[in-house]
């Protein structure tokens, strides 16, 4: 069962890179985000309630709940949109790929684990992989843009992880994925529309097949299918192992930028690409020993 999840879970979040550079266009970020949340939670939450598997949530519970949808189904995600007009989907998500380091310093945050040596050496490993993935764009003039990119990866990346840590806690509590998913879109979603309302952002609807295409891809493959699928390894293997599905993200997402958004490689960004797996790989070096079932 494990291994089924770890393969959803990197072949959805893998491909969803290029459909959010497809949302980008006439509609906001966020009135995207608000339309891919409001559909996936209209299918969600109905199949939960005739199902019978929508559990009880406490007032904490809610409260926990409404900061794990800021962290995974809101904030995180206008950051990622945005950083897509910045740069290519195939390197949001190799920034996104650190979503490991991330959740060693949220660890030490919230459950007071420590890092071990190995873990910060391959931190830094991957971080100079990063490094050597970018310098090419950043000798352009644009490098403006091209380190506004990576900063609004790298705060959408630790919000990511950040909502891990909530969903490693609902899970010692019994609470299951879905519930607490639905619970999160919603409140994810309203948070959003609040957002948008103050930006006073447009809520038109854009009749392209290639918008709408990648729309409903993101809300129910990527959003209902892979974030169940990821929050069910978190509470099987811990949000570090889990998060080693994401080494595998940038290869496929990178693959894809190669194809439709001409991305080009080189001996310097195809050895930070190298590097970036490097890290990842020496962080869960003899700690991925998960029993698949």
């Amino acid at each position: 069962m494990t291994l089924i999840l770890y393969i959803v879970t990197v072949g959805i979040w893998g491909s969803v890179w290029i459909a959010i550079k497809l949302q980008q266009g006439d509609i906001a970020a966020e009135v995207s985000i608000i339309y891919r949340f409001l559909l996936a939670g209209s299918v969600l939450f109905p199949l939960l309630v005739l199902s019978r598997r929508l559990q009880a949530l406490s007032f904490q519970d809610h409260l926990l709940c409404m900061i794990q949808g800021v962290c995974l189904f809101g904030l995180n995600f206008y950051c990622f949109y945005l950083s897509t007009t910045y740069i290519s989907s195939g390197l949001a998500s190799v920034v996104f790929s650190i979503a490991t380091v991330m959740n060693m310093l949220n660890n030490r945050l919230w459950f007071g684990i420590l890092p071990t040596r190995q873990m910060l050496t391959g931190a830094i490993i991957g971080l100079c992989g990063i490094s050597m993935l970018f310098w090419p764009e950043l000798q352009y003039d644009a490098q403006q843009d091209t380190i506004s990119g990576i900063l609004l990866c790298l705060a959408g990346t630790w919000l990511f992880s950040s909502g891990n840590m909530i969903s490693v806690h609902h899970q010692k509590k019994g609470l299951r994925p879905p519930t607490t998913n639905a619970w999160s879109i919603l409140y994810g979603t309203l948070i959003l529309t609040l957002l948008a309302l103050i930006q006073d952002s447009q809520f038109n609807m854009s009749t392209d097949p290639v918008y709408l295409w990648s729309l409903i891809y993101l809300a129910i493959p990527g959003t209902l299918i892979g974030f169940t699928a990821y929050l069910m390894l978190v509470g099987r293997t811990g949000a570090d192992k889990a998060a080693y599905s994401t080494v595998m993200f940038p290869a496929i997402a990178l693959g894809i930028s190669t194809i439709f958004e001409n991305y080009e490689w080189n001996e310097i960004n195809i050895t930070g690409f190298c590097l970036v797996i490097m890290g990842n790989l020496v962080i869960f070096y003899k700690r991925t020993s998960v029993s698949i079932k």
